[in-house]
């Protein structure tokens, strides 16, 4: 019995660490409804809830949710937000640098981190009527529905 205990904690820990090393980001404001969707999974919001590459974000009709990821990119979400975020490599050692996502409606307030300000061109969002690159450090997108 004690050999099984100590082996359910012992995957629950690594669980645990895995799915803290996989976070490229966290949650870190939530008002009103917001979800975070990873593997399938939806789980409510709040500071603290780990992002990964896949993951969908949501605002409710008077959601509001903010994420700050590993390289300090922040991301404000308005109300009615989707956004996934596809894509996410950060290890400026190597010269790997690569940031995408897809807002599929709402607003977004952007501000870049050190992907951005190292390889500009590494980071860009697609909307249903296009891409955004970014060039700057700040950008505001609203996609109507």
């Amino acid at each position: 019995m004690r050999n099984i205990i100590f082996a359910i904690i012992a995957l629950l820990a690594a669980h645990s660490a895995a799915t803290q090393e996989a976070a490229i980001g966290y949650v870190k404001t939530v008002a009103g409804e917001a979800t975070v969707t990873t593997a399938g999974k939806a789980v409510k919001a709040e500071a603290g809830t780990p992002v990964q590459i896949g993951s969908v974000l949501k605002t409710g009709a008077k959601g509001t949710m903010g994420i700050t990821f590993r390289d300090e990119t922040v991301m404000s979400f308005g109300p009615s937000t989707e956004l996934t975020v596809d894509e996410y490599l950060y290890a400026p050692s190597q010269g790997k640098l690569k940031m995408g996502s897809k807002l599929s409606k709402g607003s977004m307030n952007y501000v870049s981190g050190v992907i951005a300000k190292l390889q500009p061109d590494a980071v860009s969002v697609t909307t249903p009527t296009g891409t955004i690159g970014v060039r700057g450090t700040h950008f505001v997108v609203r996609v109507e529905e």
